[in-house]
């Protein structure tokens, strides 16, 4: 069920409202960064390749015919399809960002450069401009040059390593890689409009998906650096917390409890395991005994709670004060009861009609978000052409010939 937005009793604007940012980008990282940017007011143009356009276009077809990732990266974009190899397409991108505040790109390392659309060159040409370059491993540096998908950045990151269980490491099932980078561009260009702002300047912002998710890895790095060793592998357990795990219920769910300290394992023994000697047992009253007997500790808590329901296990926990949860897949949490009461749902626009979507996570009351539609490719073509004093018999020759689309 879609939820309307709600009415506002004094409509405030939204703050990136006025901005217009220009995005050669493609993939994830850099269409999240601009999407977030979209989503408080900034008018954002995605310059596309005329020939089948940003390629996550083509990643799959889940979302009624559109690709699942384009949906959730690009609403509220103007899409503008040109090629760029083309000096008239390069001219007109040229042309709007000689009037834009910020410019994302993402394009494989050394192309941007190779067009004179890198955020040095860019800088030195505008100093208002805040221009950020966003690549897998850094302009510098030997791997410079390699090419930098998620899964690969996500193993180079090393949180593959501690993803998984002790027999098999695995991939995040998001892009976390392109994720946290998509994340830090978007806040460092915020950072620059607070810079320009006050200095009147705004400058170059590099992001790479490496050091965007090793940044993410601190607490393990930090744990083997100073520790000595990795922490190993669990699945949904924790390497030095017990019981912490997901446990079968009696109906086939899974529920998820996290014992933090000793005061709640003896609540946990006393009102959920209905064994309150535990509590006191020394080969389980702490922390460290019950991880040295994780086999035996998760056992007790597996044998109480497959006796009861995931609703009777939730209400059984939440009572004692432990915390919990339910381990969702994605049609539970489209349906999730505390997205629903918070309203977080809305419609936005495609080429295919509505489509159901989150609000962002930055909430700002007073004010509602863009929630924009996603562009048909080359949808704002020939507006954003004749905006930069295009006639329509050049763009007719234009896309004669091929440059636009």
């Amino acid at each position: 069920m879609f939820t309307a937005p709600p009415p506002l009793a004094e409509a405030s604007p939204l703050p990136l409202e006025g901005l217009t940012v220009v995005a050669v980008e493609q993939a994830v990282a850099a269409p999240f960064a601009t999407r977030q940017l979209a989503d408080l007011g900034a008018r954002v143009i995605k310059v596309e390749r005329p020939d089948g356009g940003d390629f996550a276009r083509g990643y799959d077809t889940a979302a009624h015919g559109l690709a699942s990732h384009f949906v959730w990266a690009n609403r509220g974009k103007e899409s503008l399809a040109v090629n760029l190899k083309d000096p008239r397409g390069l001219d007109v991108v040229r042309q709007l960002v000689a009037g834009a505040d910020v410019f994302v790109q993402n394009l494989a390392q050394g192309a941007a450069a190779r067009l004179g659309l890198d955020a040095a060159t860019l800088c030195a040409g505008d100093p208002r401009l805040i221009a950020v370059d966003i690549s897998g491993y850094g302009a510098g540096g030997p791997y410079a040059d390699k090419r930098a998908y998620d899964m690969l950045v996500q193993c180079e990151a090393g949180l593959v390593s501690v993803t998984g269980t002790p027999g098999q490491p695995v991939k995040s099932g998001i892009p976390a890689a392109d994720i946290a980078a998509g994340m830090y561009a978007f806040s460092g260009v915020l950072a620059a409009l607070v810079r320009r702002g006050t200095t009147g300047r705004g400058g170059p912002v590099e992001i790479s998906m490496l050091e965007a998710l090793a940044e993410w890895m601190g607490h393990p790095l930090h744990h083997t650096m100073h520790g000595g060793t990795p922490p190993a592998r669990t699945g949904l357990a924790h390497a030095v917390i017990a019981p912490y795990d997901a446990y079968p219920t009696a109906d086939g769910a899974r529920v998820l409890l996290s014992v933090q300290n000793d005061r709640e394992w003896r609540r946990l023994a006393e009102q959920v395991l209905h064994q309150p000697e535990l509590g006191t047992d020394p080969a389980y009253a702490t922390n460290a005994e019950r991880t040295a007997r994780r086999g035996a500790t998760d056992a007790l808590v597996g044998e109480a709670l497959g006796k009861l329901t995931a609703d009777e296990a939730i209400a059984r926990l939440e009572a004692a004060g432990i915390a919990c949860a339910r381990l969702r897949d994605l049609h539970e949490v489209a349906e999730h009861p505390q997205l629903a009461a918070r309203e977080r749902w809305r419609e936005m626009g495609s080429p295919v009609g509505p489509l159901r979507t989150l609000l962002p996570p930055i909430t700002l009351p007073g004010t509602e978000p863009a929630l924009g539609s996603v562009p048909a490719l080359g949808e704002h073509t020939e507006a954003l052409l004749r905006a930069v004093g295009k006639s329509d018999a050049e763009i007719a020759a234009l896309r004669r010939e091929g440059v636009i689309a």
